[in-house]
């Protein structure tokens, strides 16, 4: 007999089959059981369409009365674009419901909990709740703390070097690894690079189907038509109407310091600036303003390394490849670490590999609080 640890490890799976279209809402799986058998499954597709519980209840129709709910997030208990999930299964006649987590949102955290239980529904919570975390970083981040959850990508030599002194870069890693780069673009809400990468690689920024290498043809078609945000930082407003970064589909934000005009082709952000440019705490607040949920950081050593030592990071993804590109060659991080004492810890969390090259994903001890 499945377990319930089963039943939610199915709506887990589930769930995943939103990962690059339910932005900014959370990634959700649903699975309605009874007498041991699914009868009735779902998954939030997009923003604005049914969540995972209305369409489990749409699959498993008047069946659903008496059954059981596995879902990997507390049902919403609010009216946004569509209406409380709470109710919907209060009404399809739900006799227990069994949740991986509670909802970080505060408009929701606890109280969806409440009405079920309110309605004689039996209320069993954590089932596989860590796996469940996993789902949505950002989404957990930008609710609890008011940030998003901040990726740096980057990709090295052994030697830690990811552009030679001229500034050629193309190509480190190998096909494979490229690959991964577009699919954790395409779960991102937004890309933040430097000016200084777009002046010397003229970049896209974009999530492109024919390099996800993705067997699923839905999941291709879903994961590039929404692009994330394109957020370039410019402090002195050196972008022209002719780079490609503002001439994709999408948007595009330029950053730039106060008393700075760009021209109308487009959209701009006045940040403060100090010491180490333009303030990326501020830029970050602003981004979760906007529902951004995960961040990309893809850019240059300084930029990477001043986001690092701001402390404003929560995740390293890091392609290794098998060469060797010389000490004269940039490094990963430019960063001012004078003794032992003030080494930045990280911790491995993953590591893959992509046809000859190895991804190492870190995460790091983020200060990202107020």
């Amino acid at each position: 007999m499945p377990s319930h640890i089963d039943f939610m490890a199915r709506a887990i799976q589930l769930a995943k089959q939103g990962l690059y279209s339910t932005d900014p809402n959370p990634r959700v799986g649903c699975v309605l059981v009874k007498e041991g058998n699914i009868i009735g499954e779902g998954y939030h597709v997009r923003a604005g369409e049914g969540h995972a519980e209305v369409n489990a209840l749409a699959q498993a129709g008047s069946a659903a009365q008496g059954a059981t709910a596995y879902v990997t997030l507390e049902p919403c208990s609010h009216f946004g674009r569509t209406p409380p999930c709470s109710d919907t299964l209060i009404k399809a006649g739900i006799r227990t419901l069994v949740c991986a987590m509670q909802d970080p949102n505060p408009e929701v955290s606890g109280r969806g909990f409440e009405k079920m239980r309110a309605a004689g529904i039996e209320i069993i919570s954590g089932v596989l709740e860590s796996e469940a975390k996993k789902l949505n970083p950002g989404f957990i981040k930008r609710m609890s703390g008011g940030l998003p959850y901040v990726r740096v990508k980057i990709a090295s030599s052994l030697d830690g070097r990811t552009a030679m002194a001229s500034g050629e870069s193309q190509w480190i890693t190998g096909g494979n690894a490229r690959a991964d780069v577009q699919r954790l673009r395409a779960r991102s809400s937004a890309i933040i690079s430097g000016i200084d990468s777009i002046l010397a690689d003229d970049s896209s920024l974009t999530v492109r189907e024919d390099e996800l290498a993705l067997a699923d043809a839905e999941l291709a078609k879903r994961a590039i038509e929404k692009q994330p945000l394109r957020v370039i930082l410019d402090s002195h407003g050196r972008i022209r109407p002719d780079h490609k970064v503002v001439n994709q589909s999408g948007q595009t934000l330029v950053c730039v310091r106060h008393g700075v005009q760009l021209p109308n082709f487009v959209e701009s952000l006045a940040l403060n600036h100090g010491e180490s440019g333009l303030n990326l705490r501020e830029l970050l607040k602003a981004l979760a303003d906007r529902q951004c949920n995960e961040v990309l950081v893809e850019t240059g050593s300084t930029l990477a390394g001043q986001f690092i030592q701001q402390g404003l990071v929560d995740e390293v993804v890091h392609y290794m490849a098998p060469c060797l590109m010389g000490s004269e060659a940039r490094p990963v991080f430019a960063m001012d670490i004078e003794t032992m004492a003030d080494k930045i810890p990280v911790q491995i969390s993953d590591v893959r590999h992509f046809g000859n090259d190895i991804r190492f994903t870190y995460t790091l001890q983020s200060q990202n609080k107020d």
